[in-house]
């Protein structure tokens, strides 16, 4: 009987994996296969209806714009790169700090939201001016931009995170004698985690587009610059090709926040 239970428990487990897989291929695939069947009726719908290239490029030029140009594209995406990563480590630092200041002192908090609050407001595209203006066009200002881009939602979420600790939970380590330090590590800092990495995971996107508008201000370098000079030399194939790198260096910063949470985020 156990030779025979054995035998099944093994049969078992083999299904679940095989099921397991086969729905680990369908979530991509599915997706794949979409992305395939967008680029083919973009691909056909510009040749049949004749749309010029200096309009919308057919995904065929695109890719061999960006075989050919990836040199350039390289040139121009590393700048971007730099700039995305020191204003998404320089803005969420920031944001982390103010979060626990506001945590442990209410009046830092009534005294300062209110200006982050009013500084989310002013677009980004305003803003970025005066940044080029203060800090001149070199490094300094891309990052400023990046970082305030990524400033505010990781601010908020922090906050939330910090304070979303149940009051059980507070009123137990009050009882155990704990210090502040004990229950900011201990509780707090733990329960703040998903939010601080859904917070990530956004600011791992928007932290590209605020260094891409820094060199649109001012810049003679970076994927933003490269825009720009595409856009009015009417380089459709080299634009596009440069938008799709942009979008690929949002996806990459996105996956690794995505997999510093799996390591860290385990429960």
């Amino acid at each position: 009987m156990s030779v025979i239970r054995a035998e099944i428990d093994r049969q078992v487990f083999q299904e679940e994996r095989l099921a397991d897989r086969r729905r680990k291929f369908q979530s991509a695939a599915i997706p794949l296969a979409t992305v395939v069947l967008l680029l083919l009726i973009w691909e056909f719908g510009v040749r049949l209806f004749g749309v010029p290239t200096y309009i919308a490029p057919a995904p065929s030029e695109v890719a061999t714009t960006f075989v050919d140009k990836f040199p350039i594209l390289m040139e121009n995406f590393w700048p971007t790169f730099y700039e995305s990563v020191l204003g998404f480590f320089a803005g969420n630092l920031a944001a982390i700090l103010i979060a626990v200041a506001f945590v442990h002192n209410r009046t830092i908090e009534r005294a300062i939201f209110p200006i982050a609050v009013f500084v989310n407001t002013i677009p980004i595209l305003a803003i970025a001016p005066i940044l080029v203006l203060i800090f001149g066009a070199g490094l300094t200002a891309k990052v400023v931009i990046a970082a305030l881009i990524c400033f505010f939602p990781t601010l908020v979420n922090m906050v939330r995170g910090l304070q979303s600790v149940s009051d059980q939970s507070l009123e137990l380590a009050r009882i155990l004698s704990a210090s502040k330090a004990e229950v900011f590590w201990k509780i707090r800092l733990p329960s703040s985690l998903p939010f601080l990495f859904s917070a990530l995971k956004i600011a791992a996107t928007t932290c590209v587009i605020g260094a891409i508008v820094g060199e649109w201000v001012g810049a003679d370098v970076g994927l933003g610059a490269l825009i720009i000079d595409s856009t009015f030399n009417f380089r459709a194939p080299l634009l596009y090709a440069t938008v799709f790198m942009s979008s690929g260096l949002s996806v990459l910063l996105f996956v690794a926040v995505s997999i510093t949470e799996r390591l860290v985020v385990r429960w």
